[in-house]
């Protein structure tokens, strides 16, 4: 059977513009340019019809900000699965600030391929706006404008506002500077690794190597152990500084006879204190004999007696907590 062309957007419908085909024999839309989703996609009929078309604007917005992030991380045609719909109506809405921050982000972006300092207009409808900071209405977006310019990050032509058209801007040195900080902090969010601080006794190998290690790889992402980096010089400093680098840190507080591991707990408060998530476990007998300090022992532990229990465990939890990573295993 031919494939159909498209005209509307299948998440937004008819108000909105899009481009595309329809496979009648598969029943899916591949989506090549959706002047409000931003960014191409791939979408089954049953998806549409029966969950997308039920969906708020503001779940909509939440997909949008979805696809927004795919075109972002270089994946140009995902594909909108009902897992994905589950993850997304399973999201609280961005705060404000972080779609002020997004709607920056674009008009740096955009402005790209402008002069230095030149004031620009907007795209048609203000869609691609809309899209990036996850509004639902041109009045969220021209709230957000006002918020960027109260802080001093984007500048308006004072004579660009003539016959009721809305006026034109450009983002200042300070709005630059904070798309440079933005994307600085996502770099280290968008961060695969994972440290580890654990015991390093000849004891706990095998609970790292078919326990914590297999546990953070199935989840994505790609341990971090210190003693395994060679030619460390200043172990502190680079302690710190690869924890700095993690997405997250898993904190084992098992120990010995000689008692609690100081490191880990100083690792694991150290990455608390930067923001970091912090998915800690023990072995039953550490915690069975309250040798956990009072300062963690209230904090959820993934309590193991066997290195399964421990891989299993480690890895629910940095699904739950954290997130699936870049290189997850389906």
């Amino acid at each position: 059977m031919v494939a159909e062309e498209i005209t509307t957007c299948p998440i937004w419908g008819n108000a909105y513009k899009a481009k595309g085909t329809y496979d009648p024999e598969e029943k899916v839309y591949y989506v090549t340019e959706s002047e409000r989703a931003f960014a191409d996609y791939i979408i089954d009929e049953g998806l549409v019809e029966n969950f997308v078309s039920r969906m708020s604007d503001t779940q909509k917005a939440q997909l949008t900000t979805w696809l927004v992030d795919q075109w972002i991380q270089f994946n140009y045609e995902p594909e909108i699965t009902f897992r994905v719909l589950s993850e997304v109506g399973g999201k609280e809405p961005l705060p404000v600030h972080v779609r002020a921050d997004r709607l920056l982000k674009f008009m740096s972006m955009s402005r790209r391929f402008s002069h230095l300092g030149e004031y620009v207009g907007f795209t048609q409808h203000y869609c691609y706006e809309l899209a990036w900071s996850e509004s639902t209405h041109l009045r969220d977006v021209r709230y957000l404008l006002d918020y960027l310019e109260k802080n001093g990050w984007i500048e308006r032509d004072p004579y660009g506002s003539q016959f009721g058209q809305d006026v034109n801007w450009r983002v200042s040195v300070e709005g630059h500077r904070r798309v440079d900080e933005l994307e600085r902090e996502e770099k280290a969010s968008n961060s695969s690794q994972a440290f580890v601080a654990m015991w390093f006794d000849s004891s706990m190998d095998e609970a790292y190597e078919r326990g914590i290690k297999p546990a953070i790889e199935n989840a994505g992402y790609e341990p971090f152990k210190i003693n395994d980096k060679p030619d460390v010089d200043k172990i502190d400093d680079e302690i710190i500084g690869e924890i700095r680098r993690s997405r997250f840190l898993v904190a084992d507080f098992t120990h010995g006879e000689k008692g609690a591991r100081g490191g880990v707990y100083y690792e694991a408060g150290f990455a608390y204190g930067l923001g970091l998530h912090v998915v800690r476990s023990c072995h039953k007998k550490t915690v069975d004999a309250n040798e956990l300090h009072f300062d963690v022992r209230q904090h959820y532990h993934v309590v193991w007696e066997t290195v399964d229990e421990l891989r299993d465990g480690l890895e629910k939890r940095i699904r739950a907590v954290v997130g699936e990573g870049p290189n997850v295993r389906r």
